[in-house]
This record gives C-alpha cells, sequence and structure tokens, in this order.
C-alpha cells in the first residue's frame, strides 16, 4: 500500500510540473529600463514604472508566451523637465500612443534558467521583430508573501529611428539598450 502510494505522490507531482504554468505580472517589482548615448558625453538611463502583463512558462515542452503592456506616460529618467519632453511628439507622443507592447512570436527554453524570445515591440503605433535574451529566471516560493513567483532579466537593443523617434539625431543616440527586470505570480 505506501508503495502505491509513493507511485501516486511521484506521479501526482510530475504531471503537475509538467503543466503549464501561467503568469501575472507583478507591477510593483517589474521595470523596463533603458539605456541611449546623450552626445557622446554621457548615457541616459531611464525606466518605465507602469507595467502589465501575462506569461506562460511550458518547462516540458521548453515553450511559453509572453505579452506585456508598458505604459509610455510612465517614464522617468529622474528629471521632470526631460521626462515631460521624452513623453512629448518629438520622443514617445503618449497622447496619441499611450502603450509599449511587447508580445512574444516564439519562446525556447533553454536548460531551467535561461530563454530566448522572439516577438514584436509596438512602440508609437510601429511594429518591429525584437529578440529578447533571457539572462535568468529564477522561479520559487516568495519567502515575503508565500506566493509562488517567476524573476526575469532579459536584454535587448533597438534602433528608436525603427520606431519613428528621430529627434534630436546625431545627439541623442539612435541605439537603445533594453532591459527587462519582470517579476510574474502564478495565478490561482
Amino acid at each position: 500500500m505506501r508503495f502505491a502510494l509513493a507511485i501516486l505522490v511521484i506521479f501526482f507531482s510530475f504531471s503537475v510540473s509538467a503543466a503549464p504554468e501561467y503568469y501575472i505580472i507583478d507591477r510593483n517589482h517589474t521595470f523596463p529600463h533603458f539605456a541611449v548615448d546623450h552626445m557622446g558625453f554621457s548615457t541616459l538611463y531611464g525606466r518605465f514604472d507602469q507595467t502589465s502583463g501575462k506569461l506562460m512558462i511550458d518547462r516540458e515542452n521548453k515553450n511559453g508566451f509572453v505579452d506585456i503592456k508598458i505604459a509610455a506616460v510612465s517614464i522617468t529618467t529622474g528629471h521632470n523637465k526631460r521626462d515631460d519632453h521624452l513623453r512629448s511628439p518629438d520622443f514617445l507622443n503618449v497622447m496619441e500612443y499611450p502603450d509599449i507592447h511587447y508580445a512574444s512570436t516564439n519562446v525556447t527554453l533553454i536548460g531551467n534558467d535561461k530563454a530566448t524570445v522572439e516577438g514584436e515591440l509596438t512602440m508609437m503605433g510601429v511594429t518591429k521583430p525584437v529578440t529578447l535574451d533571457v539572462q535568468r529566471i529564477r522561479c520559487a516560493a516568495n519567502p515575503m508573501n508565500k506566493k509562488h513567483t517567476c524573476g526575469f532579466e532579459a536584454v535587448s537593443s533597438i534602433k528608436r529611428s525603427d520606431f519613428g523617434s528621430t529627434f534630436g539625431f546625431p545627439n541623442v543616440g539612435d541605439n537603445m539598450k533594453l532591459w527587462f527586470s519582470v517579476e510574474a505570480i502564478l495565478e490561482n
């Protein structure tokens, strides 16, 4: 009897862990951020403070999906006047294009802690393919709230001119490095 019970527990544990897991982006612990050259003198860093979305991890099939929406108005660089300019039609044009959206088209898990995410980034009404290099994935019970949480660190780069943002060339760089620091909580 004990042997049969042990087999059932092992089978149940395996079947539960093999199922796709769906997560909700934790708005309080997710910060997309960027860097761009400023006149060759320095690098300007900024981030977005309002992010929402969902993702799925299917470890058995080594794939998943990502769907993230970023409120463009939430851009912050630590300087209010510059942030207002970045929200203007010269840069993000947040009145006409309030959201930045990233949706995966293909996710490939590499082992348990890395992934490549191919997808489409829509910014200022323009959609372009962007691949994310997920350099770290960690999933476990959060010690603070006990909820199953996954954290991700992903990087990529884009040319802002590809999305129609050319203001300030060549003083403000075209190449932008992107980082996505994401925490997501398992849906119940």
